[in-house]
Parts: structure tokens; sequence; C-alpha cells
């Protein structure tokens, strides 16, 4: 493995900083406040061509090709450069999820469709996976999709749905054989307007305000046969294969983050006095600068291996796994370490720092529960 970065790959991560720092941080503490989505934000990423990494190039508005450890290096810079984390967490929801298992899965009619559409920011798409009774039992859904005559029914409700309140297009998986356990689970393509698919309101949340995150509701909803993705019982290994990389790219966004916090703590350590010295030369302070230091370092060297690892094609079950854990529990400790390192002054709303606490937390959860990676983990070791 060789993690060295050409100067192309270094110079577009510093572009997409750049980028970053200069368009997207005008109003997310606002948005924050207020639980508001910024579509502008959204357009503007598409724009500079963010929402194109994730296919290939006739799909998109890149030139060639991006190849994965570019795009996650893209990623990584985004996540330093943007304060708003629930933006590039929205963004690779999509990326990842949705436009990957199209371009990867979909028909030739399916990617000119949607992906043009998706990428250029005038659609926007969720993954309607999770349901009720169906988190990290997944395979425990409800939701059922009955064949008929040109197509199929779908019946059932889809719960936590990013983007789900704002979507055009919904990528959602449903029973077609129940006797068949996971391989029973097909994939389908749902257009916003179609007759009973109907999308809640945006739910309120602790972090990731600036996310849309609700439910779908499918009553008697007719979708197309050409509007299935993939053949019919290849649902579990489409998310199988695309969680792979979202838990990759979602995740290089955070340790973009983390960097960011690390860099915001050393600066106010060294500045901030407290009996005639920095607080920065207390042992208690500079050892929790040490201890981010140390998570930043070992999820970065993960987060490469696992995007090296599909740059070659090969499986990353057991490694994705264990970044997805790292970088999850790492983000909420390396944030509750920033506000002590602030003290007071980050606890605050109005100094951002504890926004990042409020965002860190939902990675715990979303993606797979820490639980349910340390299950895949000891599972794959043979436990």
């Amino acid at each position: 493995m060789d993690f060295s970065w050409t100067e192309e790959q270094l110079q577009f991560k510093n572009e997409v900083i750049s980028f970053a720092e200069t368009k997207l941080n005008d109003s997310h503490l606002v948005n924050d406040h207020k639980l508001e989505f910024m579509r502008k934000n959204w357009q503007l990423c598409a724009d500079f061509g963010m929402l194109s990494l994730s296919v290939p190039k006739q799909y998109g508005t890149h030139t060639k090709d991006i190849d994965i450890l570019s795009a996650i290096l893209a990623m990584e810079g985004l996540g330093y450069g943007c304060r708003d984390n629930g933006l590039p967490f929205a963004m690779n929801a999509q990326m990842w999820t949705v436009q990957l298992p199209i371009a990867q899965f979909g028909t030739e009619t399916q990617k000119e469709t949607f992906l043009p559409k998706l990428t250029s920011g005038e659609w926007i798409a969720c993954h309607a996976l999770t349901e009720p009774e169906a988190g990290s039992d997944v395979f425990n859904m409800q939701t059922t999709a009955t064949k008929v005559e040109g197509g199929y029914i779908l019946n059932g409700k889809k719960h936590l749905i990013t983007l789900g309140p704002v979507c055009d297009i919904a990528l959602v998986f449903a029973v077609t054989n129940p006797t068949l356990g996971k391989w029973g689970l097909s994939v389908f393509i749902v257009e916003k307007g179609t007759k009973g698919f109907e999308t809640s309101l945006n739910k309120a949340k602790m972090g990731l305000r600036t996310v849309p995150i609700g439910d779908l509701t499918f009553t008697d909803c007719f979708v197309k046969e050409e509007n299935r993705l993939g053949s019919e019982g290849a649902g579990w290994s489409i998310t199988n294969h695309s969680l792979e990389l979202d838990r990759c790219s979602v995740h290089a966004s955070q340790i973009g983050a983390m960097e960011r916090q690390l860099e915001a703590s050393i600066a106010y350590v060294k500045q901030r006095k407290q009996f005639g010295k920095s607080v920065g030369q207390f042992q208690s302070v500079s050892n929790r600068i040490a201890d981010m230091k140390l998570r930043l370092e070992t999820s970065r060297l993960l987060l490469y291996k696992v995007a090296w690892l599909k740059s070659q094609g090969k499986s990353a079950m057991l490694e994705s796994a264990m970044l997805k854990l790292q970088i999850s529990e790492s983000f909420v400790a390396s944030s509750l370490d920033t506000i002590r390192n602030h003290g007071g002054y980050g606890y605050l709303t109005e100094n951002e720092v504890e926004r990042d606490l409020r965002d860190a937390v939902g990675g715990v959860i979303y993606a797979g529960t820490s639980d349910i990676q340390r299950n895949i983990i000891a599972k794959t070791i043979g436990l």
C-alpha cells in the first residue's frame, strides 16, 4: 500500500478546501438553529463537481473519471473546509448509496435518466433502507413489493431517511420474496409524485440539523418494472457493496473535521492564559491534544487502507467495519475533548465548538451502530 499523494491529488484537495472555506460557511449557524437545509450550498457543491465524484465522467461534470482515493481525499478536504458537518454527510448519502448503485447496477436508460440530474444538483435522492422495526435488524423489513403486470406494488414505511423530506427520487429496498431471507430483497427507484408515495416533514434532531431526515410511506404505490435496480433479489448485494464505500467517504469528511478541531484546539490552548502561562502547558490539557492527534492519525490510516482496498477491487467488510467504529467513536471523543480544551467558551453555541459534538453523536448510530460494527468485526475474525 502506497499512501503517498500526487501533486494533482493534493492540488485538488486544496482547491476543495478553498472552495468550502470561501463559499459554504456564510450561514451555517443560523441554519443549524432553524433546522434549515441550504439548497444553495448543495447547488454550489454540484457546480464545483463534488456530486460527480462517485460516477463515471459521462454522467457527471468532470472531464475524466475520478478514482476512489482522489474522491476520498477531496471529501476529507470538504470536511476540513466546511463548518457545516451536515452538508458533507448529506452529499455522501446521495453519492455513495444512490448514485454509485445506479452507476454500477443500473441499466443504461436508468443511468442516463437519473445520474445527470443528480450530479448537476437538479434532483436530490435518498437511500431508503431503514424501517421502524428494521434498523440494525434489516432482515425484519416489512416493506413489500408485489409483482403485478408491468411492475410492482409497494407497501410499507421507511424511517429516519436522510434527505427523505426533500428527495426527488428514492432508492427503496423492499421484500419481493419473503421465503429467501436476505436474497429476497429488491431495489426500486421511486420518483417524487408517484401515486401512493408520500414523504414526511423534516424531523428535529440533536445534531446534523441542516440535513433533512424523515419518513417515506408507500401505499399501493405502483412502480414500473423498468425502475427496478438490478435483478430481483439483488438488494442485499447492492446495499452491502455501497455501504463499504459510504462508510469510507462519509468518514473522510469527519477526518477533515477532526483535523480542523485539532488545529483550533492547539491555537486556543496556546493563547489562553491561566496562572501566568498558557493552558497548553498543563499536562492534562496537552495530553488531551496528544490523544486527539493519535485518534486523527490512526483513523486516517484506516480510512486510506479501506479506500486502497476498494481501489483494488477487493472486499473490505472487516476493514470498513473497523473504520466506521474507529472514526465515529473518535469523532465523539475528540469533539468532547475540544469542548474541554476551550472551557466555558467551547460550551457556548455561538462559538461553534459544541456543534461538532452534537453532529458527531449521530455517527455511532447511522450506517450501522457501533455495537453492530463490533459484532461484524468479531464474526469476521471467527468468534
